[in-house]
């Protein structure tokens, strides 16, 4: 007689919720003054990062970037006591919940970011995970960490940015009327773009468009600073008779800010994108974007591989940001959130490393933010309130410009002081990685 059948093995039990701090952890959050950023008291970066962080009173100071994470570019650290907040988790890993530790080796996925922008940042595109790690390899010195860089915009003001590649029609527009450009891309492969048709394949499109650009971005700097001298006086004497379209008016405005550049030639070829306060802007690996003006959050995985090729006094190199690119011609999609309960809006992008919540306390109605499985970062972008965690007989107070750390399954109540809204932002681990 045959031996039964073992039994099942026993579920595996739940994890257990890891207790929540005794105290808030607030976190004092890193600032990076790029030249790009916006200078002094008319920089939100410097206005948050003032809470006892910063000196956002230097008119001269361009305050750009508040990053808040633990990326060994610009580490926060705990506000209290100054340790390294990658330290305290090292020391605390069931703060980040047992997939998040799992996954990410006990680290956090995501970087969060303030940006506060004056005048155009690089055009770049940031490298897939497999490239990533062969550019860090390489390169350690310019590509420090072997991380793919997938990110989201969200427009705190009107936001504008460059992003992809205009649809086909749109490029041959330019080859039509900008003979500048038409000049630097040459005869051939202006023919071959302007040849294409709607039904083409995305590998015939992807081998003409990278073939062209590529021609641009390698133009010799004699003939792209001529290319750029005449369109300029061109355009200057054509917006005497008429009014110029916004591409050329941000042709115009490029070329103020970075004089015989080949990135004032190449935005032609990128879709002009406009954002509202509220509205977002997700970018995948290999894709080319430069962000303009205006001030926005920003989260992305956590790294800070950037590949660079024009409209930058820094580290340019274009051979592989041409070779990199995935060349997908069309307008992006403009993404607003989706509400998830009364309050909080979210912005859920399709990268498992990181999700947005917009939070809208209004006076007198608290706003409770459910346990989730995984790490969050608050900040307090408007406004003054209280929060209470699960474990807290007395919420603390709290106000704009603050930032804090908050474990996973910890519930948090927020509530709004005076008779203004409290608005904060939480970024953690997209929630469809849990599902």
């Amino acid at each position: 007689m045959e031996d039964p059948p073992a039994p099942p093995p026993p579920p595996e039990p739940e994890a257990a919720a890891p207790p929540p701090p005794s105290r808030l952890l607030r976190l004092r959050c890193a600032v990076q003054h790029y030249e790009w950023g916006r200078r002094g008291a008319a920089s939100l970066v410097a206005r948050l990062a003032g809470q006892g962080q910063e000196d956002p009173d230097d008119p001269a100071r361009p305050y750009a970037e508040l990053w808040m994470g633990t990326h060994p570019s610009g580490p926060s650290t705990l506000l209290h006591d100054g340790a390294l907040l990658s330290d305290w988790l090292a020391r605390n890993p069931d703060a980040l919940g047992p997939a998040v530790a799992a996954r990410w080796r006990g680290g956090l996925p995501f970087l969060f970011k303030v940006l506060s922008v004056a005048k155009a940042l690089s055009i770049q595109a940031h490298p897939d995970k497999k490239l990533a790690e062969a550019l860090h390899a390489l390169r350690p010195s310019t590509y420090k960490d072997d991380n793919h860089k997938p990110e989201m915009a969200i427009a705190i003001t009107e936001f504008r940015a460059l992003c992809g590649f205009a649809a086909v029609e749109e490029l041959k527009d330019v080859l039509r009327t900008v003979p500048e450009v038409e000049g630097l891309v040459g005869h051939e492969d202006a023919g071959k773009l302007m040849s294409l048709k709607e039904y083409d394949g995305g590998n015939e499109v992807k081998s003409i468009l990278q073939s062209a650009f590529a021609k641009l971005m390698t133009a010799s700097k004699d003939k792209v600073s001529e290319a750029i001298a005449k369109l300029i006086n061109r355009l200057n004497t054509e917006s005497k008779i008429r009014t110029l379209t916004d591409k050329e008016q941000l042709v115009l405005l490029l070329e103020r800010q970075y004089q015989d550049d080949v990135g004032v030639l190449a935005a032609l070829f990128f879709n002009y994108v406009k954002l509202s306060p509220g509205e977002a802007l997700y970018i995948a690996a290999n894709e080319p974007h430069a962000y303009l003006s205006g001030e926005c959050i920003e989260c992305m995985a956590t790294s800070d591989n950037v590949v660079r090729a024009g409209l930058t006094p820094k580290y340019i190199d274009v051979q592989t940001l041409c070779s990199m690119l995935t060349y997908k011609p069309g307008f992006p999609e403009i993404f607003r959130g989706v509400p998830v309960q009364p309050h909080v809006r979210r912005y859920t992008p399709p990268f498992n490393e990181f999700e947005v919540d917009c939070c809208l306390v209004p006076p007198g109605e608290p706003v409770v933010i459910s346990p989730v499985p995984g790490p969050s970062i608050f900040l307090v972008m408007a406004g003054e309130g209280e929060i209470q965690l699960d474990s807290m007989s007395d919420g603390e107070k709290v106000m704009e410009g603050d930032v804090f750390f908050i474990p996973a399954y910890t519930e948090v109540k927020l509530s709004a002081c005076g008779p203004e809204f409290m608005q904060l932002y939480r970024t953690g681990v997209n929630s469809r990685f849990f599902s």
